[in-house]
């Protein structure tokens, strides 16, 4: 027996892996306590009720070593802001020196106590337990989220004090550690908007506002929460790409704890000094980024009004946003295009109840050029379509008649399989499209007014580009990469350098990252929102898949999307007024209150203008 209790480690008795069950692998529900009725188990699931607060329960005394690491990990999952509940399982020492708002891990199933150790003999004033499980997601001290694999493994120490005997935790790892369900339980997804130069989405001059996502604690005063997270800037992915309208150092005024609408959806925000002396300008710049960020919590918010001490600095309402800065979300398509069952350009309206489809005027509607493939541009007055063979591409504004020039473009690939993808176009009025031939790989650009594409500078890539679809704002661009018979998805950051004679860019892609890791194939991809995709694709167990994705790689707490047989295409538009279409066994599929609908037309592929 005293052979058995020697220092070193091992697996936990049967009751002490009970309690790290208890607390730490189902989500640490044993003892938590809504702020209604009794004291009840929390269900940790997806399923359970996201309105339902949590409080944490502070650590009985005389609590065994596994119940007080049990009850700090359950105490991370509640809607305590401070974590004051979680810091009474600590030392005073340890207390003082964690920092929970650093990261937050995210574990698929746990954090499991797996062993612990003694220090010392079987009386010892020392414990230390590992925390283990396998990574999703690490959510940085951005709140900037990032999927994450491979095994989690931690260290927790515990100390015994002498005088009151109470076991606490007296070493830690910095951040927040909670499993995938309870993270979902936790947080929401928001987005923050900065901005891009050069870019007109339908032809707009002013800037367009760009999408940043982060995640905030969902019962945490999250507009405030949001509100300090836009003021700090960009997050360090997207921040190359972007800028800000407020001065260096702008943030709330010291004594300001809380931010909320007023009964007319009017939010006020008093901010600091920095802010003081901007121009009108920059000021209504300034309300449209709160004013877009906050929306995306609150949608009924009309008007943002900025303070500076006691002086009013602007207002801005909802309808004079549009004229300050321009957002793709905003922006209803005039037409759902498609490629007909005989290789031609047509389209139908965009209403939703809409179904009498036409030919476009010019001549990609006439017949003379077969399609494949084509993108009509964010102002819906040029289009682009692919040749049935993969080889050409050909530009044309809509409604323009006579014959082609020649092709923008001809790949030299050997077959259809290794040339041309369907072609996207941004906000900026640029054309983007990948040659796969195998002999000269390329991402293409098209600029307005330049006869040469640009080639684009892309990062070390395994396999070889699939599909492009670029962003209405020009700033992030969505790859499928595909390597023999799996595909993945990417999104890519667009940076541009301008040269010494202003005339033309360089165009690169920056820290491309993999969005969709537990697909193994994508089928297709379209942007839907100003940070999200509807993405297709073949999951681990072969069954066909079809859900949203953010750009950063989280995935939609809305669940997955209703199914059909056979999709080989899919578009959506950044506006979510415009309903999800598709193509399966040639006809059109529109997504109608989350049951598909047959289009009484032959397409082999839809896409709204983008």
């Amino acid at each position: 027996m005293g052979a058995d209790r020697k220092r070193g480690t091992r697996r936990m008795p049967v009751r002490a892996v009970t309690y790290g069950i208890c607390g730490a692998a189902l989500l640490v529900g044993c003892s938590s306590m809504p702020d209604s009725g009794g004291l009840t188990d929390v269900d940790t699931t997806p399923q359970q009720d996201s309105q339902v607060r949590v409080f944490a329960v502070p650590p009985q005394d005389n609590a065994q070593p596994s119940k007080i690491v049990s009850g700090f990990l359950e105490a991370l999952t509640s809607d305590d802001p401070k974590y004051e509940t979680a810091r009474q399982y600590l030392t005073k020492t340890a207390s003082d020196s964690w920092k929970p708002e650093l990261s937050t891990t995210v574990l698929a199933d746990g954090p499991l106590l797996d062993t612990y150790s003694l220090d010392g003999h079987e009386d010892s004033d020392a414990l230390t337990f590992t925390l283990t499980g396998t990574k999703v997601a690490k959510i940085d001290a951005q709140q900037a989220y990032s999927p994450a694999d491979g095994a989690y493994k931690a260290l927790v120490h515990l100390t015994r004090d002498k005088k009151t005997k109470q076991w606490r935790i007296d070493s830690l790892p910095q951040g927040v550690v909670m499993a995938k369900s309870d993270f979902q339980r936790n947080y929401m997804s928001v987005n923050k908007y900065y901005f891009t130069s050069g870019t007109a989405i339908a032809m707009a001059p002013q800037p367009v506002a760009v999408a940043d996502p982060v995640y905030v604690r969902r019962r945490v005063d999250p507009v405030t929460q949001t509100v300090r997270l836009l003021l700090n800037g960009p997050t360090n992915w997207l921040d190359p790409a972007v800028w800000t309208s407020f001065p260096s150092g702008t943030a709330m005024q010291k004594n300001v704890t809380r931010l909320t609408p007023d009964d007319q959806n009017k939010l006020t925000v008093p901010l600091n000094a920095n802010a003081g002396h901007v121009s009108e300008l920059k000021c209504n710049e300034m309300a449209a980024q709160l004013l877009f960020t906050v929306q995306s919590l609150t949608p009924a918010l009309k008007q943002v009004e900025l303070r500076s001490g006691s002086s009013r600095l602007c207002s801005l309402s909802e309808g004079l946003a549009g004229t300050v800065a321009s957002r793709a979300s905003t922006e209803h398509p005039d037409y759902l295009y498609f490629i007909d069952s005989r290789h031609r350009l047509a389209r139908m309206s965009a209403d939703s109840n809409s179904i009498k489809a036409e030919l476009v005027p010019g001549v990609l509607g006439e017949g003379n050029k077969l399609l494949r493939s084509a993108a009509v541009s964010r102002d819906e007055r040029t289009a682009a379509g692919v040749s049935a063979d993969g080889k050409y591409l050909y530009i044309a504004a809509l409604g323009s008649k006579g014959s082609f020039d020649g092709p923008a473009l001809v790949s030299h690939g050997t077959t259809d399989q290794d040339r041309l993808t369907a072609p996207s176009w941004d906000g900026r009025d640029e054309l983007w499209v990948a040659d796969r031939d195998p002999d000269n790989p390329r991402l293409l650009v098209l600029e307005q007014g330049n006869d040469e594409p640009l080639v684009v500078q892309v990062p070390e890539l395994t396999g070889r580009i699939k599909a492009v679809r670029v962003a209405a704002d020009g700033v992030r661009i969505a790859l499928i990469m595909e390597e023999g018979s799996k595909q993945s998805l990417l999104v890519g950051r667009i940076e541009r350098e301008e040269d010494e004679d202003g005339d033309r860019s360089t165009l690169s892609l920056n820290e491309m990252r993999v969005v969709t890791p537990q697909l193994e194939q994508i089928r297709a991809i379209s942007w839907a929102g100003d940070s999200k995709m509807v993405v297709i694709g073949i999951g681990p167990d072969g069954t066909q898949q079809m859900q949203y994705v953010q750009c950063d790689g989280s995935i939609s707490n809305a669940g997955p999307l209703p199914s059909a047989t056979e999709i080989t295409n899919i578009t959506a538009s950044e506006n979510r007024e415009t309903p999800i279409i598709a193509t399966s066994r040639d006809k059109i599929l529109k997504l109608f209150d989350d049951s598909w609908k047959v289009v009484n037309e032959a397409a082999l592929a839809v896409f709204y203008p983008g």
